[in-house]
């Protein structure tokens, strides 16, 4: 499975926290993450990430042409609620998350979510990702 990870600034030590927590889960698949998340994730965890560009230079529409073209089975996408911007103003977020919807990747938002679809992952909750994946569909 290809696993997407890109966090707010705030949220990036979570994010490796959270990596570091489940790198015997993440070391099974494909993880895949924007630039600055990526090389933090990968230095602290030694996981091999793919990296796409910063989000700033597109890393952002990188992961959602990844997304549209069914190539992204997971989100992980740590935002800060206490921003000073309104979660709904920031429109890398609002685009990754209706991809996420049209496409039907899981996404997550915050560690709970987070917690709840790796451990899915992990007893193969998701393995119809990879059926749907493979244009074998669901019957």
């Amino acid at each position: 499975m290809n696993i997407a990870l890109m966090s707010h600034d705030k949220k990036k030590e979570l994010m490796v926290q959270f990596c570091a927590a489940y790198k015997s889960v993440l070391a099974k698949h494909n993880v895949l993450a924007t630039s600055a998340t990526g090389r933090l994730v990968a230095d602290a965890t030694g996981l091999p990430v793919t990296l796409f560009l910063s989000r700033a230079q597109g890393g952002a529409q990188q992961l959602g042409a990844r997304i549209a073209y069914n190539e992204i089975d997971m989100v992980l996408f740590f935002t800060d609620p206490n921003s000073t911007m309104d979660p709904w103003q920031d429109q890398t977020l609002v685009e990754i998350l209706h991809l996420c919807d049209a496409h039907n990747v899981p996404c997550a938002t915050n560690l709970a979510t987070a917690e709840m679809l790796i451990l899915g992952l992990d007893r193969g909750d998701l393995d119809w990702r990879t059926i749907s994946r493979n244009g074998q569909g669901f019957l």
